[in-house]
């Protein structure tokens, strides 16, 4: 089993209402869990936010806390409710969905990566799926639930950055229609996980280092931000996912040689993003 269900990063002051989660970066990939999948251990990886932890590891010492995944994303899903159960995959499970993530695989225990490549040989039994969620989805969701808590009692208002990554190959149908190939993509639920205020203000500070920004497609915001996000009271969630091809080899799962120069470029854009908290808190103090 994983070691532990998150890391959680504070700063030494917590100086803004902003608050960072990785929920697909985990890489913890103990070998009780690896002998069990027909994968070998590079392609159980395919579906995981690889290095995203590294990339935004600069939000504490800018002011803002940090939370990271424990577990992979293959062995359960942060970003997925409790009670997305995939009866092709979990036996005891019941009845047919309508829900699309489950019917594709990719429920709170997943049934495949990357590419619709299955995970397991048989069917898990519930008993262990309820473990997986009691022993690392709630505790991460309840540390989540946390965080956004203090925010609101410090400053008032909530920010949750929802941290992602995407295959470049997202953004080919893009690509063919002429337009600019996106680099980042926001999902706010086409408005309903955040106020217009907050999603205009990071597509700045993106679109201020050159990177191109589009909002909601093909990526909309899955549990998270629509379970959390609640604008109408002060609790913001703006799902971030960033180009792989920008800082990684997809193909080996390796950084690649921008890596540093990535790093440095989305650490100024963190710097902006925390700034929404400062400048908020120095308005609801006039």
């Amino acid at each position: 089993m994983p070691s532990v269900a998150y890391h959680l990063f504070r700063p030494e002051e917590t100086r803004t209402s902003v608050i960072f989660a990785s929920p697909h970066s985990g890489r913890d990939y103990p070998w009780s869990f690896l002998r069990r999948t027909v994968l070998d251990e590079h392609s159980i990886r395919t579906s995981e936010d690889a290095f995203v932890d590294r990339l935004y590891e600069a939000a504490p010492g800018l002011g803002a806390p940090l939370l990271l995944a424990g577990a992979p994303r293959a062995f359960i899903d942060l970003n997925r409710s409790a009670d997305e159960l995939d009866p092709a995959l979990i036996d005891g499970v019941r009845g047919l969905t309508h829900n699309p993530r489950i019917a594709s695989g990719l429920g709170v225990v997943p049934r495949v990566v990357a590419g619709g490549r299955a995970i397991y040989r048989g069917k898990l039994q519930l008993d262990e799926v309820q473990g997986r969620i009691t022993q690392y989805w709630r505790p991460y969701h309840a540390m989540l639930q946390r965080l956004l808590d203090e925010a609101h009692g410090q400053f008032g208002e909530a920010i949750l950055i929802d941290c992602h990554s995407m295959p470049h190959e997202a953004m080919d149908g893009i690509a063919r229609s002429g337009a600019r190939r996106p680099d980042v993509v926001l999902g706010d639920r086409f408005g309903a996980s955040a106020s217009s205020w907050v999603v205009d203000r990071i597509e700045a500070a993106f679109q201020g280092t050159g990177l191109v920004v589009a909002r909601n497609a093909p990526f909309a915001g899955a549990y998270t931000t629509q379970h959390y996000g609640r604008p109408a009271r002060n609790q913001h969630v703006v799902q971030i996912e960033v180009d792989r091809a920008l800082y990684m080899n997809e193909q080996l799962i390796r950084p690649n040689g921008n890596f540093v120069n990535f790093q440095k470029t989305l650490t100024s854009v963190i710097g902006r993003i925390v700034d929404i908290g400062l400048r908020n808190q120095r308005l609801a103090a006039e």
